[in-house]
């Protein structure tokens, strides 16, 4: 099943793709609570959205929706640097022990189809294609033999940074959470679809050229295993979102660097989910 969240006439909603159609769950399973796709996480209800969406006939076309983030309100957004060996090797760092992490907040993602904005203060804004996933049920110190089983699904991420304001200390924040800096979409695919997550392709397309291609299986520290160490550190919960980590070929390190500007089109390709697409537009006035 695939699930997304969207706006149409002004309201927000959530629903399942279906003939290339929506069907609104959020309309019609709002008196049981369920008004955000983070919202039918937290009640367990995956299974009876799917009976749902198999009854009846799409709502909405998809081409006349606005897409939102997979999960526009989500509790915590965990990122993962330095996960691919070759973007290691290409940043003239060192393997770590253990995953670096950093988080983004919500105002710096935006949907499929949504523009991501080149802030004013910076040309370095770099893409990151990268593999998301979503918690489906709360869970501390999750051993690696179930982590999986803490999955609702996966979606495609780009992890979009400002490279200078990343480098102005040793911390990554301040690069990589500019207000409608990434993109996040376009639906969360579940696990029912993608049993062996580490089995994926990612591409990301600058303008319609190749700049990163990788398989999942090319992690440094696997899903499972993040999903161990993040677990130890705090709660993990429904709508949580991990950012698995970029591969090689970011444009920071090309030479010359290359850069996303107003006007280009990124696309973010992970076989088995589909295509997360955007425009970028300029810091508006």
């Amino acid at each position: 099943m695939k699930l997304l969240s969207f706006i149409t006439d002004g309201h927000a909603s959530f629903g399942a793709v279906k003939d290339n159609g929506v069907v609104d769950l959020g309309a019609r399973m709002a008196g049981d609570g369920c008004t955000t796709l983070r919202r039918l996480l937290e009640a367990g209800r995956l299974t009876d959205a799917a009976k749902l969406a198999g009854s009846v006939a799409p709502d909405h076309a998809l081409d006349r929706i606005t897409f939102a983030p997979v999960i526009p309100d989500p509790g915590k957004i965990i990122c993962v640097g330095l996960n691919y060996r070759d973007h290691v090797a290409e940043t003239g760092r060192t393997v770590t022990e253990k995953p670096a992490l950093f988080v983004r907040f919500p105002c710096s993602q935006v949907g499929h189809l949504q523009p991501i904005v080149k802030p004013d203060v910076s040309d370095d804004f770099d893409y990151e294609g990268e593999l998301a996933l979503v918690i489906g049920k709360e869970g501390r110190h999750i051993p690696a033999s179930r982590a999986l089983d803490y999955i609702a699904g996966y979606s495609c991420y780009n992890e979009g940074s400002i490279r200078d304001w990343q480098r102005h200390t040793s911390q990554f924040l301040s690069g990589k959470t500019f207000a409608e800096s990434g993109s996040f979409g376009p639906w969360l695919v579940t696990t029912d679809e993608i049993p062996d997550p580490s089995k994926l392709t990612l591409q990301t397309r600058l303008n319609g050229a190749v700049v990163q291609h990788t398989t999942t299986d090319l992690l440094i520290t696997g899903i499972p295993e993040l999903i161990v160490y993040i677990s130890t550190i705090c709660p993990l919960v429904p709508g949580d979102v991990i950012v698995t980590g970029t591969p090689g070929g970011v444009g920071a390190k090309r030479t010359p660097p290359l850069w996303m500007r107003p006007g280009d089109t990124v696309e973010v390709e992970i076989s088995g989910i589909g295509t997360l697409r955007n425009k970028v537009i300029a810091e508006p006035a």
